[in-house]
């Protein structure tokens, strides 16, 4: 939501430099072929990206890459560029516009390409994103995954241990036990305990976003259910399965109250510090969130543990967590694009896979002993990541809602997201708000994207 309400305020003050940036004729010598590539990320992703932009023209003669740095306002930026026609040659597209960008065939159909690039073709199948029969417009950036992250010292002070494989996931009452534990009040006592109290909580037991689809999608597959039915055009928030993970999760705060409520992890405003200060700190012992925090977990010398996320049936995890990559229609240069785009998230070539904020799309990567030992047998993989995050994505993954459900971003801001808000908020019950809110939803639904097998 503070997302989306930058992006209404604007901002436009850049989007000048930007697009003077995306005309520039970038660095190197007069006859190098000049490529543009356009991404966002944290001041970590920044280095890895242009050392990696380097390497690529390092080993690619004649030609020369100008990063076009972007951390903010993203979606606002690109589109102007699209509507000036003043497209970079490949880089990062939020995964909803990428849909919308490929129909309107403003991206390069890589799918010829993939006789060519053996790689490219050799990915996971949920990490090609396709416009229709044929037309892959991009592919996800990285598959990320959602996970448990915990406080060791925090667990370890209870006797509590978050179990490191998907065969042994708590159930959500084992959750909520564990959760009671290591909820405690300035006083030292727990909230099944006689003067507890609820509003001077100095560590809560857990914390799992109600407005973060990919938090919660792996519950609602776990429970037997699913966002929308088989069609893709009807909403089934309102089963009985989907109001029970919803319930849950409101009572985590206002029943068993081991989880925060709105406000209640904010330093300043309503901006919640990071997973990896929230453990650091003790705030929370348990946040339900993505694989992309190993990198600030290490950077910040956080005492952490990860485990798997608790199960109702078959445990499950959101996976493909990401936005898109992909090479934008019009490059002069579109055949060095694609290998640009091969090039860019190859684990042999970028270090955000083996220092913790990427997990590779290829295969490979997942199957292959060596190639596993390649990107997470070093010191910043904790012992427990093969159970948790390889094996766990490979075999209980399912791909965010993003990657799937087609006007996802109008189904969220319109209906969705404030719907869920209010779960948030305690004020009614999640069955009447969501059996409110999915007609509403239903009549959003244009079905599921395109999927094909190579």
């Amino acid at each position: 939501m503070r997302r989306r309400d930058l992006l209404k305020l604007g901002g436009l003050a850049a989007l000048g430099a930007t697009a003077a940036a995306c005309g520039g004729s970038g660095s190197g010598s007069a006859g190098d072929k000049q490529l543009q590539f356009m991404y966002w990320g944290s001041t970590f992703e920044k280095k890895a990206i242009e050392a990696m932009l380097a390497q690529y023209s390092k080993k690619h003669a004649g030609v020369q890459v100008k990063p076009l740095y972007t951390p903010d306002e993203y979606d606002v930026k690109l589109n102007t560029l699209v509507a000036g026609n003043r497209l970079p040659d490949a880089g990062y597209v939020p995964m909803s516009m990428s849909f919308r960008l490929g129909e309107q065939g403003k991206l390069v159909n890589l799918f010829p390409y993939l006789k060519k690039y053996p790689q490219l073709a050799g990915y996971l199948p949920d990490a090609y994103l396709w416009s229709g029969q044929d037309n892959l417009h991009a592919i996800a950036t990285a598959n990320e995954s959602m996970m448990l992250w915990f406080s060791k010292s925090a667990t370890a002070a209870a006797g509590v241990t978050p179990p490191a494989e998907a065969a042994s996931a708590w159930t959500w009452d084992q959750l909520v036990e564990n959760a009671y534990k290591l909820t405690i009040d300035q006083n030292g006592k727990r909230p099944d305990e006689s003067g507890f109290d609820p509003k001077q909580v100095k560590q809560f037991g857990i914390s799992c976003s109600f407005t973060y689809g990919a938090a919660w999608y792996g519950f609602l597959r776990s429970n037997g259910t699913d966002f929308a039915d088989e069609s893709g055009r009807k909403c089934l928030l309102d089963t009985p399965e989907a109001i029970e993970v919803f319930q849950n999760l409101q009572d985590l705060v206002y029943k068993h109250r081991v989880a925060p409520g709105p406000g209640q992890l904010a330093a300043t405003g309503d901006e919640v510090p990071g997973t990896n200060i929230l453990l650091k700190t003790k705030r929370v012992a348990m946040v339900v969130d993505g694989h992309w925090s190993l990198l600030d977990m290490n950077e910040s010398k956080v005492d952490y543990g990860i485990g798997v996320l608790p199960k109702y049936g078959e445990p499950f995890t959101a996976s493909q967590v990401a936005g898109a990559s992909a090479v934008f229609a019009g490059s002069k240069h579109e055949q060095e694009a694609v290998e640009l785009l091969a090039f860019h998230n190859d684990p042999r070539n970028v270090d955000l896979f083996a220092k913790g904020l990427w997990m590779p799309q290829e295969k490979k990567y997942y199957e292959d002993q060596a190639a596993i030992d390649s990107w997470t047998k070093n010191e910043l993989h904790p012992p427990e990541f093969r159970t948790v995050v390889v094996d766990y994505a490979r075999d209980h993954g399912v791909p965010d809602l993003r990657n799937r459900l087609k006007n996802m971003s109008a189904v969220s801001s319109d209906v969705l997201t404030p719907a869920l808000q209010e779960i948030e908020s305690g004020k009614r019950p999640a069955g009447e708000i969501l059996k409110a809110a999915a007609p509403k939803i239903t009549g959003l639904l244009q079905g599921w994207q395109h999927t094909q097998a190579l």
